[in-house]
């Protein structure tokens, strides 16, 4: 996880829906009143006088260091490297953490899957056609200079963000028409008719600047000078590439306020980098990180057998996960000729054995990622509804008749890791679409040899990607491997100057409009945006409004199920694996509340450091 707190919730929202309970939810909101708090369909679990999330230990000590590494990312930030603490914008590789370095107009709760609650704003207040939104900020909010945080400052964050921000942000903010500070501690924000249903959330979730920091600077530059926040943390020490500390505030100005009650508990929060998995395993087993995630099943299988666990001193540990499940695969960029015609993405999907490589490689941890929605009640299933029907119709003649039968789903192998009768399917579909074999190798409809880089900045996929190379290669296509280092691999995937490249996209409770940085044909042409695929369909545009426009969580699940059906049929990607909990290891030096969040599993955010835990589990550490 790449940030302690819920405050950049909205910020990745571009993926999946979850089915959650509405029950216990009971705060309407209705246009005109001042509002604690907003959500998507208008109902909220928190009233305006609460006290703290209930998953949270509201006498949590404070103290101690986290030491981790970066495992999810915003902006630009780079999982191996970087080299600027400005993570806003497209220049450069950002550094983790910077964003709880700054606050936002309302932050997220754990609990719900699209509710934000006050921190700079103390309160919301809609106009009748929901196009104006007026935030009350609360007068005490300040930088970490000193100085006061006003109304000026967000509308200068969010103008800047949409005129010079990263693609993402950008994108998000294209139905902003206006950010003003008509006092203040008044804001008032004004949207185009043709808004979504989502971006005053969006807005309550952009970090805010201080528009006097920026002033003389370019905003658009990298910078290693960290700018001015006002979060619970601040930036410390930092060796470019290698680590980055955040130091916690003590007297940060929003410590008290509900919504920071019991989190933000550790003193200094450590990031380190490290380009090889292997080594960053062995930092932990040593120390020298002290909690985190898992996500490879051979070392979570048959690595976590050493002294210090063996000992007690380290805990593992297997929680249940009812998120959406993160959208990875290996993406074909449709931008390149030879990835254009639909047969030759089936035939190349064909070509990787699921089921061996799960048995052989994965211990038979993980199941087959099928949908965009995984994990959710907006996965398509069987025929499509009459309510998705009338959402596809108008589109039947350009989409695959698939659409309006069973969805696409991956087919099983038997198993051996060169199923014959699925190879031979995929020999078959590209000499449908023109391909022609001359002895072993294939050629494509010009002529050329048919040749795939598979790009990637890391080797730890290579166990599973080379066998699915293997079978590539007994088709006749001459499948390899580009390995480069972190910096290069992001240059060239803003740029889209790749084949195949493996990445994995976050699930969020409620899709919405950011999903157009995801799928959207914009996004398809604008360097850096998150649509590496080049997915440029004007039925996945009409959707995605569709998406953005449901007025119920009804209406919104009918939409993304026919989204689902039409991504499914495009054949943009070849689906890799999810599981539906989540491996953490940590040295037991930390304790936790009682209660964890609904929709995920609270740690490290709400976790504290333990002093007398961490003086035994460290006793013979060296």
């Amino acid at each position: 996880m790449t940030e302690l707190s819920r405050r950049t919730l909205l910020l990745g929202s571009a993926m999946a829906g979850l089915a959650v309970s509405r029950t216990g939810r009971a705060f309407a909101q209705d246009a005109g009143a001042e509002l604690h708090g907003l959500s998507s369909f208008g109902d909220l679990k928190y009233g305006p006088d609460f006290k703290h999330f209930d998953y949270v230990n509201p006498s949590a000590p404070k103290g101690g260091m986290l030491a981790i590494q970066i495992k999810q990312s915003t902006g630009n930030q780079n999982f191996n490297t970087f080299n600027t603490l400005n993570v806003f914008v497209l220049r450069g590789d950002g550094a983790a953490g910077i964003p709880d370095t700054f606050d936002t107009l309302m932050v997220g709760s754990g609990d719900e899957p699209d509710a934000v609650y006050g921190l700079v704003a103390r309160s919301a207040q809609a106009s009748d056609d929901r196009l104006t939104y007026r935030f009350r900020l609360r007068p005490e909010a300040r930088f970490h200079d000193g100085s006061r945080l006003t109304a000026a400052d967000v509308a200068f964050s969010l103008d800047v963000l949409k005129q010079k921000g990263h693609p993402v942000f950008r994108s998000i903010l294209t139905q902003m028409t206006a950010a003003e500070a008509e006092a203040d501690d008044l804001l008032v924000v004004r949207f185009s008719p043709e808004r979504s249903r989502d971006l005053h959330l969006a807005v309550a979730g952009m970090p805010i600047f201080s528009a006097a920091f920026w002033k003389g600077r370019d905003f658009e530059a990298a910078t290693l000078e960290a700018p001015l926040g006002s979060g619970p943390y601040k930036v410390g020490r930092f060796e470019t590439g290698r680590f980055i500390e955040l130091d916690r505030v003590a007297d940060y100005w929003a410590k008290d306020l509900p919504v920071n009650v019991g989190q933000n508990n550790f003193d200094r929060v450590r990031y380190d980098y490290f380009r090889d998995r292997t080594v960053a395993f062995e930092a932990f087993k040593n120390g020298t990180l002290n909690f985190q995630e898992e996500y490879t099943s051979r070392t979570w299988a048959t690595g976590y057998d050493f002294p210090a666990l063996r000992e007690g001193r380290v805990k593992k540990e297997t929680l249940p996960n009812d998120a959406p499940a993160p959208i990875q695969g290996w993406h074909f960029n449709t931008r390149r000729d030879v990835f254009k015609d639909p047969r030759i993405r089936e035939a190349i999907g064909l070509a990787f054995d699921f089921e061996w490589t799960n048995a052989n490689i994965m211990f038979g941890a993980y199941k087959r990622l099928t949908s965009y929605f995984e994990n959710t009640d907006m996965k398509a299933e069987g025929a499509p509804s009459p309510e998705e029907v009338v959402l596809l119709e108008p589109f039947r003649a350009s989409l695959p008749a698939s659409v309006f039968t069973e969805p696409l789903i991956p087919p099983v192998s038997d198993g051996s890791g060169q199923d014959r009768r699925l190879l031979r399917r995929a020999d078959e579909l590209l000499r449908a679409a023109g391909c022609r074999r001359e002895g072993s190798v294939l050629k494509l409809p010009n002529g050329q040899p048919f040749v795939i880089e598979f790009l990637d900045f890391q080797a730890s996929l290579q166990p599973h990607t080379q066998p699915f190379q293997a079978n590539l290669k007994r088709l006749g296509i001459d499948a390899r491997s580009r390995i480069v280092d972190a910096a290069q691999y992001q240059r060239r995937m803003d740029e889209y100057d790749f084949d195949i490249a493996s990445r994995a996209l976050s699930g969020a409770g409620t899709p919405g409009d950011s999903l157009r940085v995801v799928y959207g044909s914009s996004a398809a042409k604008s360097p850096g945006s998150r649509n590496i695929a080049g997915i440029a369909d004007p039925a996945v545009d009409a959707l995605i409004e569709r998406i953005a426009q449901a007025k119920t969580r009804q209406e919104l699940v009918v939409a993304c199920r026919a989204l689902d059906r039409v991504l499914r049929a495009g054949l943009y990607w070849v689906p890799m694996w999810f599981k539906a909990n989540t491996w953490l290891s940590y040295w037991d030096e930390f304790s936790r509340p009682d209660t964890k969040p609904e929709l995920n599993s609270g740690a490290p955010g709400t976790w504290w450091h333990d002093a007398d835990k961490a003086r035994k589990s460290r006793r013979t550490n060296a």
